[in-house]
């Protein structure tokens, strides 16, 4: 069914694209879409974003980032597939959380750490 809230740009986005992103966010509970690998950032909201995972101490078995620079149409199509016009963008248990401002935001509230504990992605100590 089309929605009425999906802008004008939305169509535009071809359906593999749109499956390719699906996909992509179902690949992990934690999605990252960003600029760079998480090792090798290439600007500084996405360095500043990988930051504030590590720091909140998601999973690693968890979490999967896709570097929109290897792939033009991704770049483009993610910015449409969420309706959010900046990269990079966080998605948990397939739902968009937002960039890297709301990111940093969610971090200091509490607010990261609450929703990645409830949805249980955070890395657990091994027992001794």
């Amino acid at each position: 069914a089309f929605r009425q809230s999906t802008s004008f740009f939305a169509r535009f986005i071809s359906d593999d694209t749109r499956n390719a992103i699906q996909g992509a966010i179902e690949s992990a509970p934690v999605v990252l879409f960003m600029k760079g690998t998480p090792d090798f950032p290439q600007c500084g909201f996405s360095r500043t974003t990988i930051q504030a995972l590590g720091h909140q101490g998601v999973d690693p078995n968890k979490f999967a980032a896709f570097n929109v620079l290897e792939d033009q149409e991704l770049r483009d199509g993610v910015k449409e597939f969420s309706q959010w016009p900046t990269i990079p963008q966080l998605y948990v248990k397939g739902e968009f959380i937002g960039g890297c401002d709301i990111v940093v935001e969610m971090s200091r509230s509490g607010e990261l750490a609450d929703l990645l504990e409830k949805e249980n992605l955070l890395a657990t100590e091994e027992a001794e």
